[in-house]
């Protein structure tokens, strides 16, 4: 605005010593001439440093705009990282979830079927002793260990047991059904004769992960099982909890 009021004031003078010099001579010429002189040095040392001032400012606003763009440019770069950190966060959990249900669904899915032994008669023996069926027709889960005769439950739920047991023998036949260390059914039968005999039994258990379920032979009892699979035990989970 000052360079504008400048340049229209000079133009004024212009015009002002036009109309003296025509009418007044050299005199008034050196006189407007030294006036314009005066004026455009005035002029100078008072729009001059403005307009400095104004490119200066402009200069500081551009440099302040570059380090904005690059602390946006830094922040945008370590956000990315971020994001693509959290992501890789993120499907690593979807795996292990996929993993784990993945898992869960195979321990959903628990039968086994066994029988006995091949050798005939097993007992009697003088201490209450853990019955292994050796011989494993089905095992889905992996639940049923032979070498031990545990059943070991790998989720929580219902689970159904049933076992058959055969004497071929005078004298008595039995068995204990325990869970863990807790002695929960007890089956027996004294036989007169040495015919085959059999009795059955089934139980409901609302096992946790990791309870286990044996049979067990009582003591000074005897039982018989030969490759006729006469003496079974079988179970399955029913519904997981």
């Amino acid at each position: 605005m000052r360079v504008v009021f400048g340049l229209l004031m000079l133009l004024l003078g212009l015009c002002g010593s036009g109309a003296q010099g025509e009418s007044g001579g050299l005199g008034e010429e050196g006189e407007s001439s030294e006036l314009q002189e005066e004026w455009t040095q005035q002029t100078k040392n008072t729009t001059s440093p403005d307009i400095w001032v104004e490119m200066k400012e402009l200069r500081d606003m551009v440099v302040e705009l570059k380090v904005y763009v690059q602390i946006l440019q830094k922040d945008n770069s370590e956000m990315a990282g971020r994001l693509t950190s959290s992501e890789r966060e993120l499907l690593d959990i979807k795996k292990r979830i996929d993993k784990l249900e993945n898992l869960n669904k195979a321990n959903t899915k628990v039968a086994f079927y066994t029988a006995l032994t091949d050798a005939g008669y097993v007992g009697p023996f003088t201490t209450d002793t853990t019955l292994k069926f050796s011989k494993v027709f089905t095992n889905i889960g992996n639940a049923y260990n032979a070498a031990t005769g545990f059943f070991k439950a790998p989720v929580k739920g219902v689970y159904y047991f049933q076992f058959t047991v055969c004497g071929h023998h005078t004298g008595l036949m039995g068995v204990y059904v325990y869970k863990n260390n807790q002695k929960i059914m007890f089956n027996v039968e004294w036989k007169e004769d040495q015919l085959y005999k059999y009795f059955t039994n089934s139980v409901i258990l609302e096992l946790m992960a990791g309870d286990e379920i044996h049979l067990a032979l009582p003591a000074t009892h005897v039982l018989y099982d030969d490759g006729s699979n006469q003496s079974t035990f079988s179970g399955a989970l029913l519904f997981p909890l």
